[in-house]
């Protein structure tokens, strides 16, 4: 989390004291002493990549071409393209390896 000095607008810095944790603003003499010492929690992942992008049957109808698989080095990948970008990027192009015992993907 970033925070900024209300009273300039630079990005205020922690300094540890001997005695305590403060905010201080490096352009002015703005000082805001931390009263409880916060923690940062890891969040669960919500979704797998693949359920969101139709799970194994996404593939299923998908087209292949002359793809190198980094994991592999299989010659042939299937792949489907999506817009995930705005409209004015290009569509990105998700790789899919044909030899069944690899199924590595990627994109590109």
């Amino acid at each position: 989390m970033l925070l900024f000095c209300p009273n300039c607008g630079n990005l205020v810095l922690l300094e540890d004291s001997a005695t305590s944790l403060r905010f201080s603003c490096g352009t002015c003499p703005y000082i805001c002493n931390v009263k409880r010492k916060m923690t940062n929690q890891i969040y669960p992942i919500l979704k797998e990549i693949d359920k969101v992008m139709g799970g194994p049957a996404a593939y299923e109808n998908a087209d292949s071409t002359d793809a190198v698989c980094p994991k592999c080095s299989n010659d042939r990948a299937y792949f489907i393209q999506i817009q995930i970008r705005s409209a004015d990027e290009p569509m990105t192009t998700f790789f899919k390896c044909c030899r069944d015992t690899c199924q590595h993907m990627w994109k590109d």
